[in-house]
């Protein structure tokens, strides 16, 4: 359909090939772009889990460490309470008593530096979650 104003003639066909082919390349690029936030959105959440099993790592070798001289502390205790302690002249219950005290206070020391260790883990990357969040705020209507 062909319209005329004032020596303007209006091809209305051409501008609708024209609005159409706009319309379906805005279409393309944001889903393109979608696509492209959900990939970062995805890296930024492996990179966040990624640090957390690290500090989480770190939280395990210490209860590790914490259980492997509480096992070699029994060893010792039985062995050196035996020989050392009654040697000295303290009386075998007393002797057991003293150094089976201060390897569990070791022990004690060690499970709670791995419990502050567990605690700094997040658990859930908040930075990904934060911003996927303002990703759907900002793609949504402001109706809905």
């Amino acid at each position: 359909m062909t319209a005329t104003n004032d020596d303007t003639t209006i091809d209305d066909t051409t501008n609708d090939d024209t609005l159409e082919r706009s319309l379906g390349q805005l279409v393309a690029d944001a889903t393109k772009d979608i696509s492209s936030i959900i990939h970062s959105e995805i890296a930024l959440a492996k990179a966040e889990m990624s640090a957390d099993a690290k500090k989480a790592g770190l939280g395990a070798g210490m209860f590790a460490a914490a259980g492997l001289i509480a096992f070699l502390a029994l060893i010792l205790l039985l062995i050196s309470a035996a020989y050392g302690l009654v040697a000295v002249g303290l009386a075998p219950w007393l002797a057991f008593l003293i150094v089976a005290g201060t390897l569990l206070l070791i022990g004690a020391i060690l499970v709670f530096a791995g419990k502050r260790s567990f605690d700094k883990v997040h658990g859930k990357p908040a930075r990904a979650i934060k911003s996927t969040q303002d990703t759907i705020a900002a793609v949504r209507p402001s109706g809905a």
